[in-house]
């Protein structure tokens, strides 16, 4: 009975982690309200505290002591249209709600050479809730993840022309869902079990940074973050235990709902910027960029219980790109106008896709403003992201499937009309 009551436990935290980490919804850039508003253009420029999460090496552009800090409130909303055979098409639309990117920053310039700084901002998200009793429950009906990364940094100003930097990352993260287990009584189907799962965990890894100025007109940035091994540990809950589950996604067997502890290791991928920036008048600037995500390294995840039972799961998501373009304008001194557009590429494999967070590519439009008081800046963004529809006909996740005979089967569904809002804002100041 331990083994099934660890292979209960080891499905509970499969499919919440499994779902949580991956493609390009899960990676967050919302890293300065400038940055937002200019669609991540701030690897090439990189002249604003912010650049210790864009391009770090960008700060020895930067004389004194620098900080900012600011929030990002992002909204995702989006539907679910499922068939379910003889029970007829519903669909499903995600409750609204609002999720939460903190950041910080800080710089000083210790002489000529040599800066030092501290960067605090969310790399990795997500957040999505649907009602509790909707078609996909037993794949999820709320789900959240919350990352922190405090990058303590150097950067070496190496002439007038070369800058580098160097960071370490230490990621926090902590993760919630619930879902509901389909269970069995001895008539036949009884009332859903409700599961909830909350685990944290950290993980550490490296960020670098080179930035080119090569005239007062043209600069180039490049950024590299690391891969980081995040090791998570949670507790799987029931709302009643002892009852049997009905769980196809344990080769048909019944086993008894218990609470228990369980540990995960996930790889996080890591990333290459580039970014090219133009400056043809003092109140004027553009930068084209890109971003390769190694998404490929999230090819699968390990589940290991104390017993010593372990459980694999296949993602096999696919290396991402994010290209983007910006303007800056600035009509008064003390006044800036901004603009951005990107594209990401869809990373999530459709054979492995479920409904944590409907995601298959996005474009992203963005604006800004930002005003300057003597020292004091102060920065708003607002930014719209149309997300790809996804086709679940092919996919293998669990809680998707029901089974055929099932009055809940979904037989086939598609996400339709995701989108999300962003809306942010920063304050710095400079000593």
């Amino acid at each position: 009975m331990k083994l099934v009551r660890d292979l209960c436990c080891a499905c509970a935290l499969l499919l919440v982690l499994a779902g949580t980490v991956r493609a390009e919804g899960f990676a967050l850039n919302e890293w300065s309200a400038r940055g937002v508003s200019l669609a991540g253009g701030l690897v090439g420029r990189a002249d604003d505290v912010s650049a210790l999460a864009y391009n770090a090496a960008g700060i020895t552009q930067l004389p004194g002591t620098h900080v900012m800090a600011g929030m990002a409130f992002i909204a995702p909303m989006g539907t679910i249209d499922a068939d379910l055979g003889r029970d007829g098409k519903h669909d499903t639309t995600t409750k609204p709600a609002t999720f939460y990117a903190p950041h910080g920053f800080i710089s000083h310039q210790l002489n000529d050479d040599f800066w030092l700084g501290l960067g605090v901002f969310s790399r990795f998200g997500i957040g999505n809730s649907y009602s509790q009793d909707w078609v996909g429950r037993y794949n999820v009906y709320d789900v959240g993840l919350q990352t922190v990364s405090f990058v303590p940094t150097v950067a070496w100003k190496i002439n007038d022309m070369f800058s580098v930097s160097a960071g370490l990352e230490v990621l926090y993260a902590g993760v919630y869902m619930g879902s509901k287990i389909p269970t069995v009584g001895r008539t036949g189907r009884g009332p859903d079990n409700d599961m909830q799962l909350q685990g944290d965990g950290w993980g550490v890894g490296a960020q670098f940074g080179l930035h080119m100025r090569f005239n007062d007109q043209w600069s180039v940035g490049l950024a590299y973050k690391s891969q980081v091994t995040l090791n998570i540990d949670g507790d799987v809950e029931f709302s009643r235990q002892g009852e049997p589950n009905l769980l196809a996604s344990v080769m048909h067997k019944v086993p008894e709902a218990r609470n228990c502890g369980a540990n995960a290791t996930v790889q996080l991928p890591d990333s290459l910027a580039l970014g090219v920036a133009y400056k043809p008048l003092d109140n004027l600037s553009f930068e084209v960029g890109a971003v390769w995500t190694r998404w490929s390294t999230y090819n699968a995840l390990n589940i290991y219980m104390d017993s010593g039972y372990a459980a694999i799961n296949d993602k096999a998501a696919r290396d991402g790109m994010n290209f983007n373009a910006s303007v800056e304008y600035k009509p008064l001194d003390w006044w800036a106008l901004r603009a951005g557009v990107s594209y990401e590429t869809p990373v999530l494999n459709e054979k492995h896709a479920d409904f944590l967070m409907p995601t298959y590519g996005r474009t992203t439009l963005s604006l800004g403003t930002g005003v300057k008081w003597n020292d004091l800046t102060l920065d708003f963004a607002y930014a719209h992201l149309w997300i790809n529809s996804m086709d679940y006909g092919q996919t293998d996740a669990a809680g998707l499937l029901a089974g055929p005979g099932s009055t809940s089967s979904i037989t086939n569904a598609r996400s339709k009309d995701v989108v999300a809002n962003i809306y942010m804002f920063s304050v710095g100041y400079s000593f």
